[in-house]
């Protein structure tokens, strides 16, 4: 059942609604499916969270679960209409990117870094406190749902993977508003720049956030072979640039190893 937003006053000053829940199964296919019947109801910006997901899905339709109140999952709403079709890559990085600087906020004062993991996973220390889904709202192209799990207060015992961290872990207590609120304004504003084609800004201000640049990695792509490299650039696109020797490779999905 809805719970009234009260718990989520910052937020709700960037967001034009704010609802809460406290359990789902997914949080983005509670709002694609919400979006389908009641576009009008779920304007840009819009936003459903919860700290109890059930049947979380990432990329790749991997899922994943953690128990009730140690991560906090939220969806977006994206009104991509006024964003050029040449420049929807950069919607998922855009989401990658105000998540980083949003957990950066989180952690002053406390000696960790946040770096963001092409093309969308959140890093604290090299491990993972955020993964990022977006996709596109059947029948409408113009609409995208950004999906973001954060890990808050998982324990170092219920954390999925070693590679995984959480606020708790590193001995940070989370404000789940301020986090969120913090990333939907950082969210928008870059979404306003691509908007009015200030795509060269959000690409500087991206790559220079992102860790995965510069550093020697091992790409699994689609499929199913793995490219070995450096990591060079992102293109114009948002895509990774991977140097073998003189040869550069465009990755445009994939899942990507920091090998040092």
């Amino acid at each position: 059942m809805p719970i009234p937003a009260a718990g989520y006053p910052r937020t709700a000053a960037h967001s034009p609604r704010v609802q809460v829940v406290e359990t789902t199964d997914s949080t983005n296919a509670d709002v694609v499916a919400a979006v389908v019947t009641d576009p009008a109801g779920w304007p840009h910006l819009s936003l459903l969270v919860t700290d109890d997901q059930r049947a979380g899905r990432g990329r790749l339709d991997r899922t994943w679960t953690a128990p009730a109140g140690t991560a906090l999952a939220v969806s977006v709403v994206v009104d991509a209409a006024m964003i050029p079709p040449a420049q929807r890559g950069w919607i998922p990085l855009a989401a990658g990117a105000a998540m980083t600087r949003a957990v950066r906020h989180q952690l002053t004062g406390h000696g960790a870094t946040a770096e963001l993991k092409w093309p969308n996973d959140v890093l604290v220390d090299g491990g993972k406190i955020c993964g990022i889904l977006a996709e596109v709202v059947p029948g409408d192209v113009d609409i995208v749902v950004v999906g973001a799990g954060v890990n808050t207060r998982m324990s170092r015992a219920d954390l999925p993977v070693t590679t995984a961290t959480s606020f708790a872990a590193i001995g940070v207590e989370c404000d789940d508003d301020r986090l969120l609120a913090d990333f939907v304004d950082d969210f928008g504003k870059t979404l306003a720049r691509l908007a009015h084609d200030d795509v060269e800004r959000v690409h500087r201000e991206i790559e220079k956030l992102c860790a995965t640049v510069g550093r020697e990695v091992s790409v699994s792509l689609p499929d199913g072979s793995t490219l070995q490299g450096t990591a060079a650039r992102l293109d114009a696109d948002g895509r990774l640039v991977v140097g073998v020797g003189t040869i550069e490779t465009v990755v445009s999905a994939g899942d990507v190893v920091h090998v040092r």
